[in-house]
């Protein structure tokens, strides 16, 4: 079996036992709080803990999943009635594994995406909520459309190069070209 040894395990039990925090703005403190659970924010071992955690995650399910930090995704070809139905079966393989672990999915942010030009558009279900449709969603910085289009963030790209482009002009009164040269690359 693998894992860490004993003495590693007692080392991160000390490390996250009887915490507690408190919030700091502009000089002006909050009182401390017991916290209870999670990994300190910002720790090296926070995300390697986070995956151990959650590395039974992917047991039993039948649909592909992504997971990157707190961010999940499944994906599933469905062609049939048994597709979708084994989909919706992986959702709620999901919500077991969260109520297990008492940790909850974000239904407001979690979308169904159908893509192609036959898709049914079933309906799904997490935590009791149909799910939402979206049509685009931003993942990794990247958006993403239901027809696999690279428009949308062509646009966004850009916009946001002639913002920048734009400030440099309004900000920068010289024109030599080894001034203004290195601010546009």
């Amino acid at each position: 079996m693998l894992g860490p040894g004993e003495n590693v395990c007692k080392w991160v039990s000390n490390w996250l036992s009887d915490r507690k925090q408190r919030v700091v703005i502009n000089g002006t403190h909050s009182d401390w709080v017991t916290v209870t659970s999670g990994v300190p924010q910002g720790s090296v071992l926070g995300p390697i803990l986070f995956n151990i955690f959650i590395n039974d995650l992917v047991e039993g399910l039948h649909s592909k999943i992504s997971i990157f930090a707190d961010d999940t995704k499944l994906c599933k070809v469905i062609n049939t009635e048994e597709d979708s139905f084994l989909l919706q079966r992986d959702l709620d393989r999901l919500e077991a594994w969260a109520e297990k672990w008492q940790m909850r999915f974000n239904t407001e942010k979690c979308k169904v995406m159908h893509m192609g030009r036959n898709n049914a558009s079933h309906p799904y279900i997490l935590d009791g909520k149909t799910l939402g449709n979206t049509n685009m969603e931003k993942d990794l910085g990247i958006l993403i459309n239901s027809k696999l289009s690279c428009k949308n963030q062509c646009s966004a790209d850009t916009a946001k190069a002639n913002k920048i482009m734009s400030c440099i002009k309004r900000g920068i009164d010289a024109r030599d070209e080894n001034i203004v040269l290195p601010l546009y690359k």
